[in-house]
């Protein structure tokens, strides 16, 4: 069985943040993802969840400053401590809203060093998050995204976030696929998922050119959903795509799978 999360910072931007969870609720999902928790106090963010039944998935460790452009701290130099106080922040969080997984973001290419400098920084930064996450039973999440969305973003591929799973080697360091970054940055995204599924963590989806639902742009997303329920992928699948009219309305695809 498929099991979706409402990502609250895409969906439902018709209602304020706090009033996503009931809406999420009501439409049949069962878990709950978004870009950062640290604007609320954990307890209230809790009470929401129990609230409404909602599991927590997924968050973002802090990106740094996101209002400015920063788009990660994970592969930047000079920010290893910054860092680290992100991971315990997160871990924090993740520990009060008993949620499994964070996703780490890698940052944008700082042209001040080399590509193999920042690489390794990556590395060493990525050790230290997984092995602080095993403590906790967490899971850190690193996600290759296309470079049309996010121009200069360190992790640019599938193929890079393999190679830095490979190389880091933590059993608590795994691959978030965007099936909407795949498919933009290398296509093919039942092969990347078979080249890829060991290393694979957490899945979410949208549709390009326009990132919007299931059932508006290219992708193909029935037969998508019947090759992952072939491949018995057990994880959750997280809906962060822009809801191209109100967000209940653009919910028709996902039906069969929201009332399982």
């Amino acid at each position: 069985m498929l099991k979706l999360s409402a990502n609250l910072s895409f969906l439902y931007q018709e209602l304020p943040f706090l009033d996503r969870f009931k809406a999420a609720a009501k439409d049949g999902f069962k878990g709950v993802e978004y870009l950062f928790p640290y604007e609320w106090e954990s307890s209230e963010l809790l009470s929401l969840l129990n609230e409404n039944g909602l599991q927590q998935v997924l968050f973002n460790a802090s990106a740094g400053d996101w209002a400015a452009g920063e788009k990660g701290l994970a592969s930047l130099s000079g920010r290893e401590q910054e860092f680290r106080d992100s991971i315990f922040l997160a871990l924090e969080y993740a520990t009060a809203l008993q949620c499994p997984q964070i996703h780490i973001m890698a940052g944008l290419r700082d042209e001040t060093i080399s590509h193999s400098a920042q690489l390794e920084i990556y590395h060493q930064n990525l050790a230290f998050a997984a092995e602080e996450c095993a403590k906790r039973q967490v899971v850190a999440l690193i996600e290759p995204i296309n470079a049309k969305d996010m121009p200069g973003f360190f992790l640019e591929n599938i193929s890079m976030a393999a190679s830095v799973l490979n190389i880091v080697d933590h059993p608590s360091l795994r691959i978030q696929f965007d099936m909407y970054h795949i498919q933009r940055t290398d296509g093919d995204i039942c092969l990347q998922f078979l080249a890829n599924a060991d290393k694979i963590g957490h899945i979410q989806i949208a549709n390009p050119p326009h990132r919007y639902e299931p059932g508006n742009g290219e992708i193909n997303y029935p037969y998508i959903f019947n090759f992952l329920k072939s491949e018995r992928y057990s994880g959750w699948i997280g809906c962060e795509y822009k809801p191209s009219t109100t967000t209940s309305k653009t919910l028709g695809w996902a039906k069969e799978l929201l009332t399982q």
